[in-house]
């Protein structure tokens, strides 16, 4: 009985004991249920208030100075001064006051290749009795002091082979396989040298697509149709006088038709990495190539016999282009050969990246990746500094409500300074294949800002489907430089637009058909929503393909101070504009991604197979319904899971519902790897927007095999047709299903 008497009395007091602290700890002063922070925190949104307060600290006049620094010296990879931008990325990104959570270096033993300075690459004209008849420049002409500094490198083609070429001249056009077909039916062009200008075919191309038809050395130049709406003279027309490229200039570049680590294939490149050997890389030049000037171009191909080249082949020269082989007999350089001697070395170097993190409060393992690289071929103030003075800008800006604590991230962000880019996206591949395991499953997206200023009439974008709407929203916030009433959106609308299904009229979003800069491995290899930002010139004014001085002893903080973006203020839209998009991502409950414009996407691709293609392939027995009705399935998931976050409070609905949201948002773009659609394409595992030869603007695998397939007529070409049109309804089916209820 006492035994009983006592167990009442301690279940009494348990029961008063628990009352009290529930009556403590669930009720406030006020006599409502208290909220706890985390709930607060895990159901925060993202603060406008807080954007227009980082549009307002973006500063043009620290653009500028971050530029200032940063071209100072010529920081090609793995040079000192690339090692002095290490330095100063490390020391801005662990300022005390402006800096990241964390900032550190990662480093890869890489294959690069360079010119000899101890025996400087040359192009001469040789006379049949060895007297030099021409030397095409070794450098290009110095107009002020930049240009003149000693590490500034002599033009080259990095990975093409040494070697001593000599032969007869031929005019190749642009190198493409058709160019040098259509020569092979009118010249022998066994034991030639070819001279192709810029464009058309890549630049490892040019020289992959000579060597079969027994070519020997090419020489390549920007022709001034392409690059200076046919200006020549630097006496008043080209820099220095305007932005046009000078007649010496001469563009530089990594002559390599794959990225990443040549010699660790699928592998990040560390010091104890087994590496192929050296005969077994592929996608570069099999013969010597070098690039030079137009002045030097000019000289040579005025001189030019043989046949009056296409119409189509013709170029800016106040001269008949023909096709050679060799000169006209009137010509002082006639019966001579040209000469290509060569002295490039590949050599293993070591090359860094500088990551920096601000680490998110509620999703800390869910990241948005904000990256650029680093090195450039000389000065480089446009490629890539331009990008890199915008990262360290927004790098300051949030760094500073960081370390005050007036801001935290809900997911953490990754800034990455990308190292040996220009010799072929090389820093970020191997960050991708180092950590993909947890790349793939934890990031929501890549944003890329390369050459942030190409000029500064409007915005460009190129990326994902998904990632249209919020670059609207955030291009709606941020005004047009110069007004205060045109938003970047308006301005953008005029220059580039399209007529959408859904939306109306719109400015264009160009789609990331291929590997142009850093996005190549996050977005082809990972299946990581992408996108790249920048702004750029009016088409309607200039027929350039790019900027001028790329890739020159020219793109120099001057230069792009006097003729690219006086002011800077461009570079100060581009940093609110990709800034915006970047706090949207890493701050909005719901992750800002629109399923239904990459539905909208697949639709257009369709219209074009079918209309392309349909035709052909059903007289080949091929239907292209089990097509059509994927992508009606992907609309269909698309809508359905639409309507389900529209009809749903977030803020309110449990914390896993919202994860399982974004993670179908965030998973979407990986649904459309497949590692064995292309076999021949290193790195290329996505089957909508990988890269093609086909001019057809749709699915890049069936537009390239329907292309072979009409030009052989071969059933196992046709049967490569059928396969590719499996791979991508196939593909389209399982993105729609991970839009779908798990059930």
């Amino acid at each position: 009985m006492l035994m009983k008497v006592l167990l009442f009395v301690l279940l009494g007091a348990g029961v008063l004991t628990v009352g009290i602290l529930l009556g403590h700890f669930a009720i406030d002063k006020g006599g409502s249920p208290a909220t706890t922070d985390w709930l607060d925190d895990v159901s925060r949104d993202v603060d406008e208030g807080l954007i227009e307060r980082f549009i307002t600290e973006v500063d043009n006049m620290e653009i500028q100075e971050n530029l200032r620094v940063l071209t100072r010296v010529p920081h090609m990879a793995t040079s000192a001064g690339d090692e002095q931008t290490v330095e100063l990325m490390l020391k801005r990104w662990g300022d005390p006051d402006s800096g990241l959570d964390r900032a550190w270096r990662e480093e890869y033993l890489v294959h690069l290749s360079f010119p000899d300075p101890q025996s400087p690459n040359k192009v001469t004209v040789v006379s049949p009795t060895g007297s030099v008849l021409f030397t095409a420049r070794e450098k290009e002409v110095a107009y002020e002091p930049d240009q003149n500094h000693t590490d500034v490198v002599q033009p080259y083609a990095a990975y093409s082979p040494p070697g001593h070429p000599k032969g007869k001249l031929v005019y190749a056009n642009q190198g493409k396989v058709s160019d040098y077909e259509h020569l092979n039916k009118i010249i022998d062009l066994r034991g030639t040298v070819a001279i192709v200008r810029y464009g058309g075919a890549g630049r490892a191309d040019k020289a992959i697509n000579a060597f079969p038809f027994g070519v020997v050395g090419v020489l390549v130049y920007t022709d001034p149709l392409d690059i200076n709406d046919g200006l020549m003279s630097d006496a008043n027309e080209t820099y220095p006088h305007s932005w046009y490229l000078p007649p010496s200039g001469v563009e530089r570049g990594a002559y390599a038709s794959e990225f990443g680590d040549m010699r660790t294939p699928y592998l990040a490149a560390k010091e104890h990495t087994y590496r192929i050997p050296e005969a077994d890389i592929k996608g570069i030049p099999p013969i010597p190539i070098q690039p030079i000037g137009f002045e030097d171009a000019y000289a040579l191909i005025c001189e030019l016999g043989g046949q009056s080249a296409p119409t189509g082949w013709q170029g800016a020269f106040n001269c008949p282009y023909n096709t050679g082989p060799g000169f006209k007999p009137t010509s002082p350089y006639s019966n001579s050969l040209v000469n290509l001697d060569i002295y490039n070395k590949a050599m293993l170097k070591n090359s860094s990246n500088v990551m920096g993190v601000i680490r998110g409060s509620v999703e800390p393992d869910r990241y948005i990746i904000y990256g650029n690289h680093r090195d450039s071929w000389v000065h480089g103030a446009i490629d890539p500094s331009s990008g890199t003075s915008v990262m360290l800008e927004i790098t300051r800006v949030l760094g500073r409500m960081v370390k005050k604590g007036d801001w935290r991230p809900r997911r953490s962000i990754i800034f990455g300074s990308w190292g040996a880019e220009e010799f072929g996206l090389i820093g970020s591949t191997e960050y991708t294949e180092e950590y993909s395991s947890k790349l793939k499953d934890r990031t929501v997206a890549y944003i890329n800002v390369d050459i942030a200023v190409f000029a500064n009439a409007t915005l460009r974008v190129q990326g994902s489907p998904s990632v249209q709407s919020v670059v609207f929203t955030a291009t709606k916030q941020v005004k047009t430089p110069g007004s205060d009433s045109t938003s970047v959106y308006d301005n953008w609308i005029r220059f580039f637009n399209r007529s959408s299904s859904t939306h109306g009229l719109i400015p264009n979003v160009a789609f990331l058909t291929g590997a142009g800069s850093d996005y190549g491995p996050f977005f082809h290899f990972l299946g990581i929503t992408a996108m790249d930002i920048s702004y750029t010139y009016d088409r309607s004014k200039t027929k350039a393909r790019i900027y001028p001085a790329y890739h020159t002893a020219y793109d120099t903080f001057n230069y792009c101070a006097k003729y690219i973006d006086p002011g800077f203020t461009s570079h100060q839209t581009v940093a609110r504009t990709a800034g915006n998009v970047l706090l949207r991502l890493a701050d909005s409950l719901l992750v800002p991604f629109n399923c239904s414009d990459y539905a909208e996407g697949l639709e257009r691709y369709l219209g074009a197979s079918l209309e392309n293609f349909g035709e052909r392939l059903a007289q080949k027995g091929i239907s292209m319904a089990p097509l059509q009705s994927a992508v009606v399935q992907f609309r269909l998931a698309a809508t359905g899971l639409n309507k389900m976050i529209q009809d749903s409070t977030l803020a309110k609905e449990t914390p896993l519902k919202v994860r399982r949201i974004n993670d179908q948002l965030m998973l979407l773009e990986r649904a459309f790897l497949d590692p064995l659609a292309f076999p021949e394409k290193y790195g290329y595992r996505h089957v909508i927007w990988a890269s093609k030869s086909s001019p057809v603007p749709t699915f890049p695998g069936l537009a390239d095999a329907f292309a072979r397939a009409q030009e052989s007529d071969l059933a196992a070409d046709w049967n490569e047709v059928h396969r590719h049109l499996s791979i991508i309804t196939q593909a389209i089916e399982g993105a729609a299903h991970t839009l779908e209820d798990v059930i």
